[in-house]
């Protein structure tokens, strides 16, 4: 964008000159196109392209979404959008080759924790969101903030909170009632559980570390320090020791897989599990109006946990060879009216200020628990040195819910993390 608008500037000064030796051909030339040159000044945009590309994440319900928003657009505009339905983990390694051949996409979709890399990679380029910067919130733009610069259009956040069953619980207001249900409801024989979460998987368990103090990398405001790593940290190691207590008291089984957990909710078996809003339409189906969901609820500290939030947003290839048209229609998907369309078709929560307060989200008793649950969260790290947290992490969880040494397993986790980190090269 900085390069096109210093050419635009030479051009000006072109025609300037120009006009200054020839004024009568020149304005000659400007009365034919006068209509055409008022409304180019107006948009600051070139010539339309026939058609963009995007490559939209594949599945269904989110492809229809984005469908019927681009269908609007080409109606608006006459520029044909083009859907490429591939899933998100594969088109980050999908432009790495169609890029450079010149066939990849102009616009993909992807989850924030991935900006730096692509950064790094030269696989993406910065975005210029300017007036409409404060519609998105806060955190939104925090997860797409690089270097700098912003690198995508936010256009879906998410986290996790609890959903509760009506029929065997109240609603919670603390971590404390819900281990009275636990200790009470808990019956293994019978496949009967009251409270359920995959405890050994860090993106889950991170509220229960954060809200006692730890952190994954140091942020100060503007960047994150990857030499300062707060997963061995006394509030670490207090998380560590709540989790560590749901498995020995036999609240949460070391056998227990996501399609466990969800069929035993379902079945009306567990009284509280943490999940995300993907599961809530198939909740929905088994539960009906039996089905809770409310933020997490506050710690032993009066703290509320700090869950992850994604943010899931569209991002400008560097191969692009229509990049403002590509923002262009970025920002229309992702405008107040097309985010309101995009959750009522997809289920899934725009980032922005006017979508969280629209009553179509607001008053929803679902929804609206999971847009609170971002207000207390913080987004994932979007650092490439992120990529080396995941599995130390998880092991070191892994071994906690089978009784060894929270503390020691941490000191070791966190080392493994550093060692990682310096092999790798990654960076900020």
């Amino acid at each position: 964008m900085r390069k096109w608008l210093g050419a635009l500037f030479a051009l000006a000064l072109i025609i300037g000159v120009l006009a200054a030796c020839g004024p009568d051909e020149v304005q000659d030339d400007s009365d034919v196109s006068e209509e055409g040159n008022e409304e180019n000044a107006e948009t600051e945009m070139p010539e339309k392209p026939e058609s963009l590309t995007i490559w939209v994440n594949d599945e269904e319900k989110q492809v229809e979404a984005v469908t019927q928003i681009t269908e609007n657009y080409t109606s608006e505009t006459g520029i044909e959008v083009e859907l490429v339905p591939v899933s998100m983990l594969d088109q980050v390694e999908k432009l790495d080759v169609e890029g450079p051949a010149g066939n990849g996409p102009d616009i993909i979709f992807q989850p924030h924790d991935r900006v730096g890399d692509l950064a790094m990679r030269g696989l993406v380029d910065y975005v210029e969101l300017g007036d409409i910067e404060s519609e998105y919130t806060d955190i939104a733009l925090d997860a797409v903030t690089y270097d700098g610069d912003y690198w995508g259009y936010p256009a879906v956040m998410e986290t996790y909170a609890m959903f509760y069953n009506k029929a065997l619980a109240e609603e919670p207001e603390s971590m404390d009632d819900i281990m009275a249900v636990a200790e009470d409801f808990t019956d293994p024989s019978q496949d009967q559980y009251g409270f359920l979460m995959e405890a050994a998987n860090f993106y889950f368990v991170y509220p229960y570390f954060s809200g006692f103090g730890a952190y994954v990398f140091q942020f100060d405001g503007s960047g994150y320090d990857i030499n300062d790593i707060g997963l061995a940290n006394e509030g670490s190691k207090q998380g560590g020791d709540l989790v560590q207590s749901w498995f020995d008291n036999g609240y949460i089984p070391q056998d227990l897989t996501p399609d466990i957990m969800n069929g035993l909710f379902k079945e009306g078996k567990v009284a509280y599990v943490l999940n995300g809003p993907w599961m809530v339409r198939e909740y929905q189906d088994s539960l009906g109006d039996d089905l809770g969901v409310v933020p997490l609820p506050k710690l032993e500290n009066g703290e509320h946990p700090k869950s992850f939030v994604g943010v899931k947003s569209y991002m400008l290839s560097y191969y692009s060879e229509n990049k403002e048209w590509a923002q262009d229609l970025m920002k229309y998907i992702t405008n107040a009216e097309n985010s309101i369309t995009y959750y009522e078709v997809a289920g899934e929560i725009p980032p922005r200020h006017d979508a969280v307060e629209n009553p179509t989200i607001a008053d929803d008793p679902i929804y609206s628990a999971f847009a609170e649950q971002t207000g207390y969260g913080e987004p994932m790290p979007n650092v490439p040195a992120m990529g080396q947290v995941w599995d130390p992490i998880n092991d070191a969880l892994s071994f906690i819910s089978k009784g060894e040494p929270v503390n020691e397993v941490l000191d070791e986790a966190v080392q493994m993390i550093q060692d990682n980190i310096d092999a790798s090269g990654a960076s900020n």
